[in-house]
Parts: structure tokens; C-alpha cells; sequence
């Protein structure tokens, strides 16, 4: 598992981050989106490393495709409606199902370790279990091309 300060998960905490505050204050344009990922803070200390672009893809597509990743979500969290589950779990969740299905060369594990990291990270201590059953869920239905993405586990 590659470290806590990786390019690319570094740009994953930061969408985290950026889609988490939509949930309380939404952008009203895609303008908005790219200015939000432009102006999130970094980590303090760490040298300046390629991310961005990777952070304001998975938060421009996380946050378009909403309607999509919900109901895949909705699918696999059993008994769990969209409404009662938590924000941060939501965005985690969010973020996971989107590099499933749309980021073509993270594998669907890469993608449900990530979340579960995100979840250790964020979350409380039932965040990790929950987000890894519901991803875990959502990774087998992609590989078995019932989710409208074609990628193996």
C-alpha cells in the first residue's frame, strides 16, 4: 500500500475535503468546482507535488455524477437509504464508486482500499467496516458488468 503522502492520495483527501464542504455550501457552477479545488488548502509542509489535476477530476466527476453514485450506493448499503447516511461516509462512498466506474486504471481494490483509508482517517470507528461492505458490494457488481463499467477485481 503505497504511503499517506502519495501524489495520488494526497489527491484523494483533498476531494475529499472539497466534496465534503459541498455537502453544506454547493457550488452553483462548474467554475465554482475548479475554484473550490484551486483554493482548498493543502497540506501544510508537504512540497508542492502533481495531484491537482487528479483532485479536480475526482471532484468535478464525484460531484457531477451525484444521481449516478447514489443509486448504485443506495443499491448495496443494505437497509441504509441515501438520506441516513452519514455525510461523511457519503462522500467517501461517493469518491470510491466514481474511481470504480470512471477512472480507468485504478483497480476496483485500489479504489475500496483508498476509501477505507479515507474512512480511518475521517470517520468514526464503524466508518472503515461500513464504507468496505458497501464498496466491496458495488467492486463485485463492476466486475460482474452489472454496474456500467467493465473492470475485473
Amino acid at each position: 500500500m503505497s504511503g499517506p503522502r502519495t501524489p495520488r492520495r494526497r489527491a484523494r483527501r483533498r476531494a475529499f475535503q472539497i466534496l465534503y464542504g459541498f455537502d453544506f455550501e454547493p457550488p452553483v457552477s462548474d467554475r465554482g468546482l475548479l475554484k473550490a479545488v484551486q483554493n482548498a488548502p493543502e497540506d501544510p509542509g508537504l512540497p508542492e507535488e502533481p495531484g491537482d489535476g487528479y483532485a479536480q477530476e475526482l471532484v468535478k466527476g464525484a460531484w457531477n455524477a451525484r444521481e449516478e453514485l447514489d443509486k448504485l450506493i443506495s443499491k448495496h448499503a443494505q437497509n441504509w437509504k441515501i438520506a441516513r447516511i452519514a455525510k461523511v461516509e457519503l462522500t467517501i462512498l461517493r469518491l470510491g464508486v466514481y474511481e470504480m466506474l470512471h477512472v480507468e486504471d485504478i483497480p476496483l481494490r485500489v479504489a475500496l482500499n483508498e476509501a477505507v483509508e479515507l474512512a480511518k482517517e475521517f470517520g468514526d470507528e464503524n466508518s472503515p467496516g461500513f464504507v468496505n461492505g458497501v464498496l466491496d458490494a458495488v467492486a463485485k457488481a463492476v466486475d460482474q458488468g452489472k454496474a456500467g463499467a467493465e473492470k475485473k477485481l
